[in-house]
């Protein structure tokens, strides 16, 4: 049942209502939709390489646009959910996303490319913003621990993105006739979460661009660790299986997918698990699962033990990140409109950052001497959380 609350305190947005399970069902898909966009843009870089007959280095610049306008625009993200609510601004940047799609599938000139990541990069970086503000908002109206499962049903869209869409090119569908159906399917899933999505978002406060202090900077610094083993694991997992251990290329992805998977079942099934072990333990058994998993696949020499290894990093990272936004949505240190945007853009920075330093200490040294550094940074992790009010 759904009851009016207080007056509104922003301006166009709809009176609050206290959130119920048609509000949660809808935050839902809304996870679903955000992994779902970013991962369909996955299957065509190499589409778009051929087309725009670019080299690796002038790949690797133009992908950088994706993360720039995402990083970009998370600072703008808090300051209009709080004037036109999480439901317009994830309709908004939703049909932004369903625009930006097609497009990608079909520019043939470098700068309309550009211009096309960035923007569709701008609009992912609003979406996962907004779509954790309704998070906050609902999981603290429930009294029950949801966090893990709305995370998780982004991992899901994720996985679906990336194998729907791969499977669509691989038995000849036109790489932009996928991305139209791909954006129809979104479209569909926007008109069904549309009208239980929050008509309002967090309560003004702040100013719209501010430095994280406090717990919120130690929250974002966290969470840069943790996205960076998640941009280690995307990029590298593979190279060190084929170089390191021997693997053919061809098989060499499934070291990510055996991460993603573990991830994925870890935060679906994560909610009962924080509820029971609490915050502080999740993150201390997180962090040192993470680590343990990270310096078993480095140091034991057998490809089938590198990949338990990067299962029980996906297992051991699963319910940190959702733990650690939950935890931002009960400080006071910062209002949480500002909070929410400046740990996610720590976050994307882990991610953007975390590949590039990989490969600047493998260069220095060896990739063995980069993944235990990372380990030894999933240890801070875990002991992180004794000082952490969670």
């Amino acid at each position: 049942m759904q009851v009016k609350g207080a007056a509104m305190t922003s301006i166009g947005t709809a009176a609050p209502v206290v959130p119920g399970r048609l509000e949660q069902y809808s935050t839902r898909v809304a996870f679903f939709i955000a992994g779902f966009s970013l991962s369909a843009w996955a299957p065509l870089v190499p589409y778009a390489k051929a087309r725009l007959a670019l080299d690796d280095a002038s790949l690797g610049l133009l992908l950088l646009c994706l993360g720039i306008g995402s990083i970009l625009s998370m600072p703008l993200a808090g300051a209009l959910t709080v004037r036109y609510g999480c439901r317009r601004m994830i309709l908004w940047v939703g049909c932004l996303a369903c625009l930006c799609l097609p497009l990608l599938a079909t520019v043939t000139t470098l700068p309309l490319m550009v211009a096309t990541l960035f923007v569709f990069g701008a609009s992912m970086g609003v979406l996962d913003c907004v779509i954790n503000f309704q998070a906050i908002i609902v999981e603290r109206a429930s009294g029950k621990t949801m966090m893990s499962g709305f995370h998780g049903l982004f991992s899901c869209g994720g996985i679906a993105g990336a194998a729907g869409v791969s499977a669509l090119l691989s038995v000849g569908v036109w790489p932009w006739l996928t991305m139209v159906l791909v954006s129809l399917l979104i479209g569909v899933a926007l008109y069904k979460a549309y009208p239980h999505l929050l008509g309002y978002g967090s309560e003004a406060g702040g100013p719209v661009f501010a430095i994280p202090q406090g717990v919120v900077l130690f929250i974002g610094l966290l969470c840069f660790t943790v996205f960076l083993t998640e941009g280690a694991m995307l990029d590298w997992s593979a190279v060190f299986l084929s170089a390191q251990r021997g693997v053919e290329p061809s098989y060499a992805g499934f070291g990510y997918a055996v991460f993603a998977l573990a991830m994925t079942l870890g935060r679906l099934g994560g909610d009962p698990i924080v509820r029971r072990l609490g915050p502080h333990r999740i993150i201390l058994f997180g962090g040192f699962c993470a680590a343990a998993g990270m310096a078993v696949a480095t140091l034991v020499a057998h490809w089938q033990v590198a990949l338990l290894g990067y299962a029980l990093v996906g297992i051991g990272c699963s319910n940190i990140v959702p733990v650690f936004y939950s935890a931002v949505g009960r400080q006071k240190t910062m209002p949480e409109n500002v909070a929410v945007p400046a740990i996610t853009t720590l976050g994307y920075l882990g991610i953007l950052m975390g590949p590039a330093g990989i490969g600047f200490v493998a260069h220095l040294s060896s990739l063995d001497v980069a993944f235990m550094i990372l380990a030894v940074m999933l240890l801070g992790v875990a002991l992180s959380g004794r000082f952490l009010r969670v």
